[in-house]
């Protein structure tokens, strides 16, 4: 088993994928069961809720092909890794940032991003283009266009 450490993106192969997609399955059939992990003597220990969801996640996100990071919800940030997270330039973050949209602080002189915060605004925005989509689709209904 390979290691891995914070940050370090973790994806898998074809093999593994086809495995992972195996757990997902069992995941939805279970139907919100917590899963117990087996130790190597056969002692069993029920999986903590949040740790259950967690893995539910991580297990999601693997089985569609995509690659996962584990990054400390206090972690901070460079510029580059939080351009990465929300899948933007890093000068179009930059311009975010100079504007006020997420705050930052400066190291030396590099600006540092708490994850946390990084979260909030990717929140932010989300929710802003669901009341948009809800607008334009209510407005379409009104039309008769939709």
């Amino acid at each position: 088993m390979p290691a891995v450490s914070e940050r370090e993106a973790i994806s898998v192969d074809e093999r593994e994928r086809s495995r992972i997609g195996e757990i997902e399955r069992l995941y939805r059939r279970s139907q919100g069961q917590r899963f117990r992990l087996v130790g190597p003597e056969g002692q069993e220990i029920e999986l903590p809720e949040s740790l259950n969801a967690l893995f539910r996640e991580i297990v999601r996100i693997l089985a569609r092909g995509d690659g996962v990071a584990v990054v400390p919800v206090h972690q901070e940030l460079t510029t580059q890794e939080a351009a990465d997270l929300l899948n933007v330039s890093r000068q179009y973050l930059i311009r975010l940032l100079q504007k006020g949209e997420i705050p930052y602080r400066m190291v030396g002189t590099h600006r540092r991003i708490a994850l946390d915060d990084l979260m909030d605004y990717k929140r932010r925005r989300y929710e802003e283009r669901r009341r948009g989509l809800d607008e334009l689709t209510r407005m379409s209904q009104e039309m008769g266009l939709y």
